[in-house]
């Protein structure tokens, strides 16, 4: 079995949130994380939190919607460590609220880019060094939204992550034939920045969002991390194309 020191993580959209409990998570389990971001400056400091822990890390400015500037900076990171063993295509959003009818196509594009483009761009800049990897492994990110076509004005949202949970199997199985296994997580309502602007402006439908899930709380952003600690591990060998939901279990409350 393999030891996930000198092991190589990639995850993007790791300044905050998610991504960056992720790192941190990973990184206690002794690989080297890679994080990735648009805000250089929190990403040094992200960095620097990290090594106060005793993790190794190091941090890529790029935008992940970017063909060549995700091409240039996966090649860069893969030649650096001659490998990688575990990617995470954290990074996507909502990109905003939209119905169809008043919907621009630079809006439509702009979304399924942050979410279906990123994962396809940096999983494919990273197949060569994952062939390279022990027991590597991919983890995309979908979302209750990919079943449920999402709420008001998030259907553009909604499919793009239908598409990302499609890609993940899609992925699983053009890859099989090197060991290289591709998971997904579908996390529910996670309490992070993400949802501040909703938080601070209509408190009570924040902690109305509850009532949905069946634990009765939110979840925590280091739940999610812990799941892609299993996934990417070998207790998750014989695991590829599946997706697993993180969300308490949401849309079943009563």
């Amino acid at each position: 079995m393999s030891n996930s020191k000198n092991k190589i993580a990639v995850i993007t959209g790791a300044t905050g949130g998610i991504g960056f409990q992720v790192a941190k998570r990973l990184g206690k389990d002794g690989y080297t994380v890679i994080l990735n971001g648009i805000e250089d400056e929190i990403g040094a400091q992200r960095v620097k939190e990290l090594a106060s822990e005793g993790i190794q890390a190091e941090y890529y400015g790029f935008d992940v919607t970017d063909e060549e500037a995700v091409n240039s900076n996966i090649n860069e990171i893969g030649k650096k460590y001659g490998k990688i063993d575990a990617l995470i295509n954290n990074a996507g959003g909502l990109g905003g609220r939209s119905r169809f009818e008043e919907m621009t196509t630079e809006f439509y594009r702009g979304v399924m880019a942050l979410n279906l483009d990123s994962t396809f761009f940096v999983s494919r800049a990273a197949i060569p060094f994952l062939k390279k990897g022990e027991n590597a492994s991919i983890i995309n990110y979908t979302s209750i939204a990919g079943w449920n076509a999402g709420g008001p004005g998030a259907g553009i949202y909604g499919t793009s992550k239908a598409a990302v949970h499609a890609i993940t199997r899609a992925l699983a199985k053009d890859l099989a034939e090197y060991g290289i296994r591709v998971n997904a997580v579908s996390p529910g309502t996670i309490d992070t920045p993400f949802h501040n602007q909703i938080k601070s402006t209509k408190p009570e439908v924040f902690a109305s969002w509850k009532n949905n899930i069946l634990l009765g709380r939110l979840g925590q952003p280091e739940e999610v991390a812990s799941v892609i600690s299993f996934l990417v591990g070998d207790d998750a060998l014989f695991l590829t194309a599946e997706t697993i939901q993180v969300g308490g279990g949401q849309g079943l409350g009563i």
